[in-house]
Parts: C-alpha cells; structure tokens; sequence
C-alpha cells in the first residue's frame, strides 16, 4: 500500500495535464502492436484511441481469462451495457455493433477488471491481505452507493468496484478527479463530519461555457482572416480572444477532487475503506488524493483511506497476467523493465 510520501507538482514545472498525455501516447502505442490481429478501429485525433470488439469468443481488450469469467457471470457482464460516450464520432465496428466503454484501451474500468476477474486474483491471500479483504466475496463492479445529502435524500454515485468492506475508485488516463461547484459538495449530509473545508483543495468554477473565437464577430473578422498570411499568427490571434473573454466570466466557488471527496464520504456512510488505484506514472493522482486525504478530520477514517498502484498490485498477480499487463498497459512489478513492444516503432 503506497505511504504518504509527497511529491511537490509544483517543483516539477510541468503542466497539469502533462502525466495524462505522455500515458496516453504510450497506451496508445502499445496498444497498435497489441491490436494487431484482432478486431480494433484507431479513433480520430492524436494520440488516437484503440478500441476493440468482440471476435470469436475472446475480446482484444481484456486477458482471455478474465474475459471468459465475466461472460459467465451476467452480474459482471451488464457492466459491458455502458455506451462509449464519444461512441459516436469512432469509426464504426465491421459487426455494427455499437462501442462500449469497456472497448476502449484508455479505461480504467477495463483494466481494473482485468485484474480481479481474473481466476485465482480475488481468491488469493495476498491480494485480500494488501486489500483488507477479510471474507470470501467476489467484488461488484459498478456498484451504486447512496451517500446521503443533507436534504434527507441520497445520491446514488457509482463506485467502480466494492469488494467486503473496500471502495476502489480505478484511475488510467483520466485527467483529474472532477470539480464541482461548493454548493453541490457542501449539500452532503455528512460533509462537515468527515472533512476540514478549508483544508480541501478549492478553485474557481466558470459558470459560462467557453466560447470560440469565431463567435466574437466585432474582434474575429473575414477582414483578418483575408489579412493574416502566417497561419500561427492567426491562431494566436484568436487564442487570445478565447482567453480574454474567458477571463472575464464570471465564476463560484468549487472544490478539485470532487469524486474523491464523494467516495470517501460513500465509504464513511457505509463503514467501508476507500481505496485509489492508480499507475505510479500519474503522480499528478497520486498528489490530488494525498491532498484530499489530509483533510479528513478523524484518523480512524484516514486509515481506511489508502492508495495502491497498479504497479505495486502486479507483484501479488499471475505470471500470465502480468505478461498481459506489461505489454499491452506498461505496467510491471518493481525491480522488472517494461517492454518496449511497440514503443520504438510508433511514429507517435
């Protein structure tokens, strides 16, 4: 289980989104020599996305063996039931099948059942020692808490995976934790209970969407369009358009670390352990949940917060398994190289 030890983002000089994108490129290269030979489409953009289909019993996405267990459970099989949210703007399945989230080489969704539908990895001691896992359960994945809200209602919030007494929230690629605006936050009934507010990370929310430069008619012309021959210079020009009436909207209050403000608050209703899994090559997560965690105000409920890497996870897995994890995800126990399968021939 990964210990507190923080490491200064700031100190760093690097973007915010700098951890995610270089993970994705990596993805995506790997997941190109993956691929091949199995039913996949590339996304539009850059770096794409691999998504794949089902073909003859076995799915690109997932280890063979954690495929064919979740096809026999249709508890764990309903989670294939979510549609891909940009589903609509990828290239269309040769069977015409619509994507679904769990076809995507960026989901964490995907990658943490890869893990633990896999046959032997819920039943092994070492991984429910290193989970706190004490009975004989398999975990639900998708499972819907209800975290009560000040109102006397409750907010059905999905965890991504609930195991005996454990809450995991899976994290890949995804760029942060969320922001919401304080009002929505402060609205759960158990808020002031479990956190310090004034310890929680806070930003300032814009309450207007952001605009293109194309819409700002009195400043963004045909006149300089016809005028501007340097392309760069243009695009500039138009940034900065962007940017100023950005700046100039108004905003509210809110909270960074909204889904794990909301699933430490899960964990605390329903007397559970919340756990972030994460890749040791997204310190930027690792940074937000510490920050998160340091505002909890009981050190009973600290303790039943906890971080673990994927990496460190691998250590406890099959052999077989962490063969599949090294070449398709890059992530490998400590003290073993990852592939470089695919990585030195991606134009990327």
């Amino acid at each position: 289980m990964t210990t507190p030890h923080r490491c200064n983002l700031l100190d760093m000089n690097l973007p915010a989104g700098y951890f995610a994108s270089e993970l994705r490129r990596e993805l995506t290269a790997r997941n190109r020599a993956w691929a091949l030979g199995k039913a996949h489409v590339e996304s539009y953009g850059n770096p794409p996305v691999i998504v794949y289909e089902p073909q003859d019993g076995r799915h690109g996405n997932f280890f063979d063996a954690a495929y064919a267990s979740i096809v026999k459970r249709p508890e764990w099989m309903r989670r294939f039931d979510k549609i891909h949210a940009q589903g609509r703007s990828l290239p269309k399945a040769e069977s015409g099948r619509r994507w679904r989230e769990l076809d995507s080489s960026m989901s964490s969704d995907a990658l943490l059942m890869n893990v633990f539908c896999t046959p032997g990895v819920a039943e092994s001691a070492a991984v429910r020692r290193a989970l706190g896992i004490e009975n004989s359960e398999l975990p639900a994945f998708g499972w819907k808490a209800r975290v009560p809200l000040a109102s006397g209602r409750f907010d059905q919030t999905e965890v991504d995976m609930r195991w005996d007494g454990l809450l995991a929230e899976a994290k890949l690629t995804e760029g942060d934790f969320q922001t919401r605006a304080a009002t929505v936050v402060e609205a759960y009934r158990d808020f002031d209970a479990v956190f310090e507010r004034e310890l929680l990370p806070r930003v300032e929310i814009r309450t207007a969407r952001r605009k293109q430069a194309v819409e700002f008619a009195e400043e963004f012309t045909q006149e300089w369009e016809a005028t501007a021959a340097d392309a760069d210079v243009a695009r500039e020009f138009q940034a900065e358009i962007v940017a100023r009436a950005w700046e100039a909207e108004s905003t509210e209050p809110g909270y960074s670390g909204y889904q794990l403000i909301r699933n430490v608050l899960a964990a605390y209703a329903a007397g559970s352990s919340f756990c972030v899994l994460h890749d040791e090559r997204r310190p930027d997560l690792r940074e937000a949940w510490f920050a998160v965690m340091a505002a909890v105000k009981s050190a009973e409920m600290r303790t039943r917060c906890k971080a673990m890497t994927w990496q460190e996870l691998a250590t406890l897995l099959p052999e077989d398994l962490q063969e599949f994890l090294d070449l398709k995800y890059g992530i490998v126990r400590a003290g073993r190289a990852a592939s470089t399968a695919g990585l030195e021939a991606d134009p990327d």
